[in-house]
């Protein structure tokens, strides 16, 4: 599934946040999970997808990742919540 994308991965419920953007999202989020690509999710066990938004070209995912990064956190996680309440892994879903 190759599309602009923005994302959030988690290590649990209100864990730490992490969040990427990428053109291909299953195939990243697959990296992240595996610790295919050392970094931040590998080091701090961000596994978990919890929210991700799709974008018609890039240079507006960029844009929308950068406004998330510089916001404050309870912004966050209001968006995550207003999606995914239980912050569920929603990987398997985008999978299939």
């Amino acid at each position: 599934m190759k599309r602009p994308a923005i994302y959030m991965m988690t290590n649990k419920p209100n864990g730490t946040l992490y969040i990427g953007v990428t053109s291909h999202l299953i195939q990243r989020v697959f990296q992240h999970k595996n610790g295919i690509t050392p970094g931040f999710t590998d080091r701090y066990n961000c596994k978990k997808l919890v929210y991700y938004e799709f974008f018609d070209d890039m240079e507006n995912a960029i844009l929308r990742e950068k406004k998330l990064k510089g916001g404050p956190r309870k912004q966050k996680v209001r968006l995550i919540e207003s999606i995914n309440p239980e912050w569920i892994d929603l990987y398997e879903p985008i999978c299939t």
